[in-house]
């Protein structure tokens, strides 16, 4: 950790109080940590020219050419060519690591087209950034509004204007293609800009927007996820996880990208288990294979016209294998007990039933109440009239 926010205090992680929005620039949203920062290097000349500048705090980086060869630090804020003007933007990585980062990205260094940064971000420049940053509220409830008017299938999800007023990016999801040729002369008379469309998916629009998850923290798209992998529900059968489509589902309506994250260590566990063992052939009939646990090295089978599971050892189900395909059958599954841990429920003796009564008694003011209503009014329990007292003698 690198603040005072973070750390631990009585040995207890405290985690960072700025939900992944350090102003320190140490654990900012999707930082990178440069450990090639302090190393010389024999060649000055071949040093990287390049800095990695990021925007609308981490959501969006790109590449910036230093043609002066000044000294950024990481977390400075920078003004960089943009379109018809500037932007400004946070350095959030320079040095080799720079380099590494355009291989992974399939950026072309000595690219002749690679924008430029200006200078330090002046007094000037911030306060166009925060006076054009509060128009992005306003101007994303107008743009759902006229593409409601328009009726088209999209939503606007987010709208970024640069740091000058001149650009503004607007973030949407569409399932199919929409023709907006009419929405872009609408939006540039609207907000007098130079307007961009940029499609996303839902997974990228949760990333921006941000929350909670069910696991009880920050989501991963939003802190530290950049690579959206593709994820199916094969994923949930190997973990032996219901498919409840509720419950594997994340913000964004698509499965969790976490279902990805222990399925190696799954795949490599289970390729102790034997194979084609989805079936066993004992006296009892045919035991059908239902879970496998990885962490005991069990696998669970349930025998026909019974909804007890009973648990086998590896080496008890190959050995099972081994003996059908002999056709020979065993005359038991041999199941082990599993020990889950729980005490078990004591059987209570001589209970007191006081108070407790039954059902069928509540039948039986219901039919009382069907006869009362079957019969003619003035024989209704409610309409009698009083009865006389008795006369004295």
């Amino acid at each position: 950790m690198g603040c005072s926010n973070c750390g631990s205090a009585n040995g207890k992680p405290t985690g960072c109080k700025s939900h992944g929005s350090c102003g320190t620039g140490s654990c900012n949203r999707m930082n990178v940590f440069d450990w090639l920062s302090n190393l010389p290097f024999h060649d000055p000349a071949s040093e990287c020219r390049v800095v990695e500048i990021s925007f609308n705090q981490g959501s969006r980086k790109d590449f910036f050419r230093n043609p002066t060869m000044q000294i950024f630090e990481k977390g400075e804020l920078v003004s960089v060519e943009g379109v018809g003007g500037f932007d400004v933007g946070e350095v959030s990585l320079t040095g080799e690591l720079v380099r590494i980062q355009m291989k992974k990205k399939n950026v072309d260094e000595y690219h002749p087209d690679m924008k430029k940064i200006m200078r330090h971000a002046t007094d000037r420049d911030l306060d166009l950034l925060r006076q054009n940053k509060g128009r992005e509220k306003e101007a994303v409830i107008r743009s759902r509004a006229i593409s409601r008017q328009l009726k088209l299938d999209m939503k606007v999800s987010q709208v970024e204007i640069q740091a000058d007023g001149r650009k503004a990016t607007f973030y949407y999801i569409a399932d199919d293609r929409v023709d907006f040729r009419e929405l872009i002369k609408i939006f540039a008379s609207e907000f007098r800009v130079k307007v961009e469309m940029r499609q996303i998916g839902a997974r990228q629009e949760a990333g921006k927007v941000g929350g909670i998850g069910s696991c009880g923290r920050e989501l991963c798209c939003s802190t530290w996820l950049t690579d959206f992998k593709s994820v199916n529900t094969t994923a949930a059968r190997y973990q032996n996880l219901s498919i409840n489509q509720s419950k594997l589902s994340g913000q964004c309506g698509r499965l969790k990208c976490c279902l990805n994250y222990e399925l190696d260590t799954y795949l490599d566990a289970l390729q102790q288990f034997p194979d084609n063992t989805d079936t066993l052939q004992v006296a009892k009939g045919t035991a059908l294979l239902i879970k496998k646990d990885i962490f005991k090295n069990l696998m669970w089978y349930v025998l026909p016209d019974s909804n007890k599971q009973f648990p086998l050892t590896i080496e008890r189900v190959k050995e099972i294998k081994k003996l059908n395909q002999q056709n020979k059958v065993p005359d038991d599954l041999g199941a082990i007990e599993v020990n889950t841990g729980k005490p078990k429920e004591e059987e209570l003796v001589n209970v007191d039933l006081a108070g407790q009564f039954s059902l069928k008694t509540l039948d039986k003011a219901d039919r009382k109440k069907k006869m009362q209503r079957q019969l003619p009014p003035h024989q209704r329990r409610n309409n009698r009239p009083p009865q006389q007292p008795p006369r004295g003698k």
